[in-house]
């Protein structure tokens, strides 16, 4: 008789028995905890053994009002205490300011340098990773918020208090050095065009002067050749009277000595010696009419035309002659251009030198290397932090154990599945009976 099996519930090798995977967890707690435990070992041997790193920041703010207001009251030069401030910012992000300080303060760096690397590789590095510049959110419209920062993350061993501290004077004696640089040419141009104004107005002033000057002379000479004419055409004048006079005279003695006039006599006097014989008789004569140049009598007559004949100059017969020498006698000195040329400085009749010299003279006296003392606020200097922020040890220790209880667990699933695989095999060539 052949023994018969009835078919007993089927299971699907697809199907997972929860409550069993749970039971095989539970079973192996012990080599979980101790997979958890040596992975959090190792994650807390990891945190307290890791290099610490550290960070330092320092922060700036603007001056204040009073820093910058001398500077600005020269008029030679406007600074915004924002845009200074702007500026330092744009710096200490700038590549070549790094580098440059990098270079000239390789002992602060030196140990953050690995072997066998340049040191263009070394500030490569830092630069990427360290160095953070610090801002405000540009959403944020308030003078309130407006600041610039730098902050440095280091290694245990290197003194970044003084890497932050150090970079932020190098950056802030750059921009006042470069300020000044700017003051200075800006001084100096100024100087230059005052200096060439002063040149230009005096020798505009010495070309105005002696044109004043030839101006003065050609009307003296022209006035002086005016006086010439007129004194000789007077001259003239007299010389040609004095002749027709004397031409006259002549005439008048030929007429006298015709009609036997030798003493001065006149026309009543005449006809008295003609009507002597006639007795006693008294006339009177009122004439207005001139009596001719012969009654004077060749006796005066002659006198005259000899003392005519004699004569060198007829000068002293018109009184304008004498008035012509005088304004001629006056125009052989010139008091006015006498004064021009004896003028030892002629800055002081330059109306616009005054001011001009006045304004080097101050600028000359200002010292722009005393007005820019303070041209930014160290609000926060960088301070030795109080600890590392990485490793974060209890973060670091949590995940480790986290880690350690996961693969702990997968292990357990693992050698669960193993286990299974291996007895489904045995049930199979092994039945139970009926």
């Amino acid at each position: 008789m052949n023994a018969h099996v009835s078919p007993g519930p089927s299971f699907s090798n697809d199907e997972i028995d929860l409550v069993a995977i749970f039971q095989d967890i539970w079973r192996q707690r012990w080599l979980i905890a101790g997979v958890m435990g040596a992975v959090g070992l190792i994650a807390a041997a990891y945190a307290f053994l890791a290099t610490p790193y550290y960070q330092t920041q320092s922060i700036l703010k603007p001056t204040s009002l009073k820093s910058f207001d001398q500077l600005n009251l020269t008029g030679v030069y406007k600074v915004n205490r924002d845009e200074v401030l702007s500026r330092i910012g744009m710096s200490l992000e700038s590549y070549s300011t790094r580098y440059a300080f990098f270079q000239s303060h390789q002992e602060l760096f030196s140990a953050l340098e690995h072997p066998n690397e340049s040191l263009d590789e070394a500030f490569e590095r830092i630069n990427q990773t360290a160095f953070t510049v610090l801002k405000p959110d540009p959403k944020r419209d308030s003078s309130l918020s407006k600041y610039v920062g730098l902050s440095f993350v280091y290694p245990q061993g290197v003194d970044g208090v003084q890497v932050v501290n150090r970079l932020i004077e190098y950056v802030v004696e750059q921009e006042r050095a470069l300020i000044y640089s700017e003051v200075d040419t800006l001084l100096t141009n100024r100087l230059a065009k005052l200096k060439n104004k002063i040149a230009a107005a005096r020798t505009g002033y010495e070309i105005t002067k002696q044109a004043k000057i030839a101006k003065l002379l050609e009307a003296d000479n022209v006035k002086r050749a005016n006086l010439m004419d007129e004194l000789n055409g007077l001259r003239q004048q007299l010389k040609l009277r004095r002749e027709n006079r004397i031409k006259q005279l002549s005439e008048a003695i030929m007429i006298a000595e015709q009609l036997g006039i030798h003493k001065p006599a006149t026309p009543s006097s005449m006809r008295d010696m003609d009507s002597s014989g006639q007795g006693n008789l008294i006339r009177t004569e009122v004439n207005n009419q001139q009596i001719p140049l012969y009654f004077m009598g060749t006796a005066a007559l002659a006198a005259e035309r000899k003392a005519l004949r004699a004569r060198s100059s007829d000068d002293f017969t018109d009184a304008h002659v004498g008035e012509i020498e005088k304004q001629l006698r006056m125009l052989r000195n010139n008091r006015e251009i006498e004064a021009l040329r004896k003028r030892e400085n002629d800055d002081l009749f330059m109306g616009k030198l005054a001011s001009w010299e006045e304004e080097i003279s101050y600028l000359n006296k200002l010292q722009p290397e005393l007005l820019l003392n303070d041209i930014v606020e160290v609000d926060q200097p960088a301070v030795i932090p109080l600890s590392p922020i990485k490793p974060k040890k209890i973060l670091i220790i949590a995940l480790g154990l986290i880690l350690g209880g996961m693969l702990g667990v997968f292990i357990s699933l693992c050698r669960s599945v193993v286990k299974r695989s291996l007895v489904r095999p045995i049930e199979i060539l092994n039945p139970l009976p009926v």
